[in-house]
């Protein structure tokens, strides 16, 4: 199995530790080089930890040990509009978890970056986030980019990787993180094209490729060959956001880490390149960026 650098362990198994455990018994196999459970609230923290815990505690102390080596958390602030109302608490909260989070796990903690966080403005009340751009008042639109800012400003302190949610707001991102002036991370999901790329890549950041990539439309398809292989291959990652995004031939079905292997593959395949030279280039991007070394 391969690298995955964005998924939801928690909503994933749907908090049950039963299916928690089979998840894990299963990725503990594969054994990958490196995943990350990713944080979308100020408190979720302790909560998925708990979670990942217990899930553990049914594995053998083999899969536990090799599950353990390559499993790391990230926490962050996705926008959603209570916490952009409650943003400077909200920011405290977050930075008080994952401060007691390292210090209980002294060394061994495994906690990887800031995130996600970022600005959606995708208008789709339909959609389980209910974006509606009436809903995005002057104030709501300044608070959402000084929440963001609020957690570059963190990753900063901390010295650490952000992981950047940006949907239709690449202008306002650019702007996020150039008044913060913390050029560290990744693009996750990313959905923009080659100009955009260029602006994120010569600032230093990296950008990540999911299951989407394998089922853009086919009056897109060009542009995304063009945009997969414009990215550096030292800025290359890929990931899952499971549950989410399942790449074709899976999709329709809940995401899993254990469907990676089809974005490597097609990934591997528009870069004209082996699916083990893409695996053990993305494990050499994310041993950079999080300094696993």
């Amino acid at each position: 199995m391969f690298s995955d650098t964005h998924f939801h362990f928690h909503l994933m198994t749907d908090g049950d530790e039963v299916k928690g455990s089979e998840s894990l018994r299963g990725l503990a196999k594969e054994n990958p080089f490196f995943m990350m459970d990713i944080g979308t609230r100020c408190d979720d923290l302790e909560e998925r930890i708990l979670h990942f815990e217990k899930s553990l505690s049914h594995l053998t102390a083999d899969e536990k040990k090799t599950v353990e080596s390559f499993f790391y958390f990230s926490a962050g602030i996705w926008p959603d509009i209570e916490e952009i109302k409650d943003r400077e608490r909200c920011v405290k909260l977050l930075e008080n978890q994952i401060v007691s989070y390292k210090k209980n796990k002294g060394e061994s903690h495994h906690f990887a970056a800031i995130g996600e966080c970022g600005l959606d403005h995708h208008w789709n009340p339909s959609n389980p986030d209910g974006r509606n751009e009436a809903d995005f008042d002057s104030d709501i639109y300044k608070g959402e980019h000084e929440l963001f800012v609020m957690q570059l400003n963190l990753a900063r302190k901390m010295n650490l990787p952000v992981v950047v949610h940006s949907r239709d707001a690449f202008e306002d991102t650019i702007s996020c993180i150039d008044e913060a002036g913390w050029h560290n991370g990744i693009i996750h999901c990313w959905s923009y094209g080659i100009d955009e790329a260029r602006a994120f890549v010569d600032r230093g950041w990296y950008i990540a490729l999911g299951g989407a990539t394998t089922y853009t439309k086919k009056s897109r398809m060009e542009q995304m060959h063009k945009v997969i292989n414009f990215i550096p291959a030292d800025r290359l990652l890929l990931e899952t956001d499971a549950p989410y995004l399942a790449p074709v031939p899976m999709r329709g079905h809940p995401n899993t880490p254990l469907y990676i292997n089809h974005t490597y593959e097609f990934i591997a395949s528009q870069r004209n390149m082996t699916v083990q030279e893409l695996s053990d280039l993305v494990d050499s991007n994310c041993r950079r960026l999080f300094h696993l070394d």
